[in-house]
């Protein structure tokens, strides 16, 4: 990963912003910018410096992972090691203007960053800042695409596991366990979320989390991903437990028509708000937009979800690179729901479905 020219981009983006130093607090970020996997840390970068604050349970790991930044271990939480070193570092710019602190507002709890303020000399401001690290992240580079790319792999090897476990009579659980033991087995290092295995009148809830109840007739709706090498996969297949009527295959197939409406709209320079109009103009024909409760996708990284939000009003411009998820669905209280969800990279052309694995509504 290339951490020391992703530092060099936020720092020119941080003169831009007249920021003297950003408190980088959100771990995916902190991963992103210096490569640490840790659960405890800050990474304090400015025009000339970036030092890494960590506490000493994470010091081998600190040295083996962080790349490009200065690290500092102590024996007490890093944010206020952090201050330390920011008074520290002001006092030798004396004769200078105030110097701006940036921190993650979205983030950083509001004790924290009034803790914060509280304990910097007079000359510092505290200034909350747009997501400037997580904008950066929108666009892939080479080896985060080759890591989600092997993620999205492997939880479709997962759909396997699915057409193996599911029969009338299995608890949903039990089938999201097999899954798991299957990534895991396979090398993945958790679960992108918890597994979604939502059977009969469960498949109407959209985040309809494995329970104990036994899956009967009617559509399963099973919404799934991997983390691998850091980095998160997550996809969506329903299937059919039974002989589907024509109106269930009639519903299905509108989800599945405002699903490849939405791929087909992702190109550059369209934004994500087109995308998702594409997906609800085609289920508005069928009567079903009223049941589209939900976004139509959302960027995927080292985070489940992260910028893009594809939804309606939503003015990001798609760009080469970025990595989204196209999963429109429908879903009738107290009947049925279906969602079909592929992971797809945008091109210099369009975009390429990354997602492998069928479409065609699979019946058991």
């Amino acid at each position: 990963m290339d951490h020391k020219g992703r530092l060099q981009r936020l720092r020119q983006t941080l003169r831009e912003q007249r920021v003297d130093t950003l408190l980088v607090t959100h771990l995916p970020n902190v991963r992103y910018l210096c490569g640490f996997t840790g659960s405890t840390a800050i990474l304090a970068v400015s025009e000339h410096d970036a030092v890494f604050f960590t506490d000493g349970r994470y010091t081998a790991q600190a040295r083996e992972e962080v790349e490009g930044a200065r690290i500092v271990v102590a024996p007490k939480a890093p944010l206020p090691v952090a201050a330390e070193w920011l008074s520290k570092n002001e006092r030798s710019r004396r004769g200078r203007r105030s110097h701006v602190v940036g921190i993650e507002g979205e983030h950083m709890p509001v004790a924290a960053s009034t803790r914060l303020a509280s304990t910097l000399p007079k000359a510092f401001g505290v200034m909350e800042i747009p997501p400037l690290v997580e904008q950066s992240r929108m666009v892939k580079d080479g080896e985060e695409f080759r890591r989600i790319r092997n993620a999205v792999l492997l939880a479709a090897r997962l759909f396997d596991t699915v057409l193996e476990t599911v029969r009338p009579g299995v608890r949903e659980a039990e089938v999201a366990a097999e899954m798991e033991y299957a990534a895991r087995q396979a090398g993945a290092e958790g679960m992108s979320f918890e597994t979604i295995i939502a059977a009969g009148k469960r498949s109407a809830l959209p985040h309809g989390r494995a329970s104990q109840e036994p899956i009967p007739e009617g559509f399963v709706v099973c919404d799934f991903g991997v983390i691998l090498a850091g980095y998160c996969s997550d996809m969506t297949r329903t299937l059919y437990v039974g002989r589907p009527s024509a109106d269930s295959r009639l519903f299905y197939q509108a989800v599945w028509e405002a699903q490849l409406a939405a791929i087909d709209a992702v190109k550059p320079g369209v934004t994500v708000g087109e995308v998702d109009r594409a997906a609800r103009n085609l289920l508005k024909k069928s009567g079903l937009a009223r049941y589209f409760t939900h976004s139509t996708g959302h960027g995927v990284g080292l985070e489940i979800h992260e910028a893009p939000r594809v939804a309606a009003g939503q003015a990001e411009v798609l760009q080469p690179g970025m990595v989204i998820t196209i999963e429109p669905g429908a879903y009738v209280p107290g009947r049925w729901g279906v969602r079909i969800e592929d992971m797809v990279v945008v091109t210099e052309r369009g975009c390429e479905v990354l997602t492998p694995t069928t479409k065609e509504l699979i019946t058991i």
